[in-house]
């Protein structure tokens, strides 16, 4: 089959595009004919060098921890998948390929109001998002602020945070367009990071008070100025390090707030866990999605051959949602 290959780390253009083994399917697995894989930023970072894949090193290195396609095989104890069902999912890598394995576990039903590339860019972000207001016990009727909001996880959150009975939701972005875009999605106050003071703009917004929670993909850059922005009691949950892992900050401004930090990723954790976050996801977010009132958006999609160029244009940070690679 046609995959994605990492050979070692480096520039987007040591990706190859070549033949390798298709895989084997477990007792327990599906064996998926992949139509379309999800791009994140955790790709660029393995890419290079620098978020190594859990687990066991495998003979080819394939990125992508996304995708969504057709049933074509099953496991010997597999229940309530059967051949032809539209099934998506996350894995710690390998989506960038024809045919990917997946634990029935982690597996979830496409809507059939999804594209396959509206379900490709579905399983990681929303979610991570989901999970990340989870995490920080994100209440209806609270407020929150979140970071990149025109990323996948951004675009994810924003919505996540209406349908769980948000008063009020803040988010930054680098372009006045993005903010416009989020705005349409839910946005309450959007700023722009390059012109304004988010600390400032959130605290005037919110009468000085602040908000309950803060989803971070930024880390150790925004890190002041999310202690500045939180109320108190509030909950900083860090989904991300675009911006840096290590920083000084407050303990006198978090210990006078009493605030709370979290951190949370997907990648590393046990079946178990992953299991109970995807039926968490599957029961309070899904049927939104199902519905339309939570949107899947899409910026741009490239084929599987031309990885490189689609890993160019994320790191440009020119996208509003996700990224998406075509496996026909």
């Amino acid at each position: 089959m046609k995959a994605i290959v990492l050979p070692r780390p480096g520039p987007p253009e040591v990706l190859e595009y070549r033949d390798i083994p298709e895989p084997t399917p477990g007792p327990e697995d599906l064996l998926v004919r992949v139509r379309a894989a999800g791009l994140n930023r955790a790709d660029s970072l393995q890419r290079r060098g620098g978020y190594p894949q859990p687990g066991p090193k495998t003979e080819f290195e394939v990125l992508g921890m996304e995708f969504a396609g057709e049933v074509i095989g099953l496991g010997d104890r597999v229940e309530g998948f059967a051949a032809g069902d539209r099934v998506m999912g996350i894995l710690a890598g390998a989506c960038y390929a024809e045919q990917v394995v997946i634990h029935q576990r982690l597996a979830m039903r496409v809507p059939g109001n999804l594209s396959w590339y509206e379900a490709a860019g579905t399983p990681e972000v929303y979610v991570t998002a989901h999970d990340a207001l989870l995490q920080c016990s994100f209440q209806a009727g609270e407020s929150a602020l979140i970071h990149a909001c025109g990323s996948g996880v951004g675009v994810a959150a924003i919505q996540i945070a209406k349908v769980m009975g948000a008063s009020f939701v803040a988010g930054t972005a680098g372009a006045d367009a993005k903010l416009a875009q989020a705005k349409a999605l839910g946005l309450d106050l959007g700023v722009n990071y390059r012109t304004g003071d988010f600390a400032a703009e959130v605290l005037a917004a919110t009468g000085g008070r602040g908000v309950d929670a803060v989803l971070d993909v930024i880390g150790a850059g925004y890190l002041e100025k999310n202690l500045q922005s939180l109320a108190p009691r509030g909950r900083l949950v860090f989904v991300g390090l675009m911006g840096g892992a290590v920083a000084p900050f407050n303990i006198g401004l978090m210990l006078a707030k009493r605030l709370q930090f979290r951190g949370t990723t997907l990648r590393s954790r046990p079946l178990e866990e992953k299991a109970s976050t995807i039926r968490a996801f599957e029961k309070s977010v899904l049927p939104h999605i199902a519905s339309g009132r939570v949107k899947v958006v899409v910026d741009r999609v490239f084929p599987l051959a031309e990885a490189a160029a689609a890993h160019v244009y994320l790191e440009s940070n020119a996208n509003f949602g996700k990224v998406i690679l075509d496996v026909g």
